[in-house]
């Protein structure tokens, strides 16, 4: 068995802690779609007078929210994606002979 077949095993302390769910590369994006459904809803659909006043304000972050959802959400689909192809190339094949 040579060196370049499998990576050698790694101490799981050098590793670092483990990760958070604030370490998702999606995180960020669910709250921004948070916040874009309350500006939404308060920006177009609310018909509370006395929401009516911040009525611009709402539209005004809906609109911005929009755009960092955009890019936020499209960047940390990609990191997502990015993540679990690596760990999909990195895991051992599935072992043949357990199947029936």
């Amino acid at each position: 068995m040579s060196n370049s077949e499998q990576p050698p095993p790694q101490d799981p302390e050098s590793l670092g802690p483990p990760p958070t769910p604030f370490d998702h590369p999606l995180f960020l994006p669910v709250l921004l779609l948070a916040g874009l459904l309350w500006f939404g809803y308060d920006g177009w659909i609310n018909t509370d007078p006395d929401m009516l006043e911040h009525q611009t304000f709402n539209r005004y972050g809906f609109g911005v929210l929009v755009l960092a959802f955009g890019w936020f959400g499209y960047r940390g689909w990609n990191e997502w994606r990015e993540d679990k192809d690596n760990i999909r190339r990195n895991s051992p094949p599935p072992d043949s002979s357990a199947t029936p």
